[in-house]
């Protein structure tokens, strides 16, 4: 429990990885709701994975000590990075006429790194638990 024995700042570091995480099962249900918008039914197991991922990206928010110029860039990058996987399993499933395999991968990407800019900026900014 490093964090938390942590003489410098260990609260705060452990108030920002349960912010993060947080913010990131939100943001997973938010793109659970996007996804299970269109045509087709979305599985239990896809839900949990789009969920679950959303909250992976949180997490790694949350826990890294990736230095940025700023901290917009921090969230941009780890949503993006963490986004990756999610993005390539979704090439996996069934391919949808008005949504294609690239598509989907291009928008699971961008939405990755628009959820850790959010999820960076709530926690940073207005919770002020800086990395």
């Amino acid at each position: 429990m490093q964090i938390l024995n942590n003489k410098k700042g260990g609260f705060m570091k452990t108030k920002r990885l349960i912010i993060s995480t947080l913010l990131g099962v939100v943001f997973g249900f938010v793109c659970f709701g996007f996804a299970s918008s269109g045509q087709n039914e979305i599985s239990t197991v896809l839900a949990l994975n789009i969920i679950l991922s959303r909250m992976l990206i949180g997490i790694a928010i949350g826990i890294s000590r990736f230095e940025c110029k700023h901290w917009s860039l921090h969230g941009i990058i780890m949503g993006f990075v963490f986004s990756l996987p999610m993005a390539f399993g979704a090439m996996l499933g069934p391919e949808d006429p008005g949504f294609n395999h690239t598509m989907i991968f291009i928008s699971s990407l961008v939405m990755g790194a628009i959820y850790g800019f959010l999820i960076e900026l709530i926690t940073t900014v207005l919770f002020k638990a800086k990395q």
